[in-house]
């Protein structure tokens, strides 16, 4: 048996287009939750994932400085770009910004390790 004929009798079954319907309804089902969602608390969830990601390259046994230092730069584009624009949250975001850069600089100097800004 080939595998064309494989999909083509999995197919003729409905076990293919039964999952594909499933998973297009979901995705449906996602963009109409996330339609929902302001603008403002996606884009702070990101920025406090960027947040996360780059403490948790900053806390592993051997800090990555260069991912740290890209999610901490990705960080501060929307923070610093966006400003009052992320609404009541900016100020906590910006806080956070300087708290994880601190953390970078405490970490560099402890560990001695260059960034990609040292080159």
């Amino acid at each position: 048996m080939s595998d064309e004929t494989d999909l083509t009798s999995i197919d003729e079954e409905g076990g293919v287009a039964d999952q594909t319907a499933e998973i297009e309804a979901a995705m449906a089902e996602a963009r109409a939750r996330l339609a929902d969602v302001s603008a403002e608390v996606v884009v702070a969830n990101h920025v406090m994932g960027l947040y996360e990601l780059a403490a948790i390259h900053l806390s592993s046994p051997t800090p990555d400085m260069v991912s740290a230092s890209l999610a901490i730069d990705s960080m501060a584009m929307l923070v610093d770009g966006l400003g009052n624009r992320l609404g009541d949250d900016a100020a906590a975001m910006s806080d956070a910004l300087v708290n994880i850069r601190m953390a970078f600089v405490a970490i560099k100097s402890q560990t001695g390790q260059s960034s990609p800004d040292d080159d």
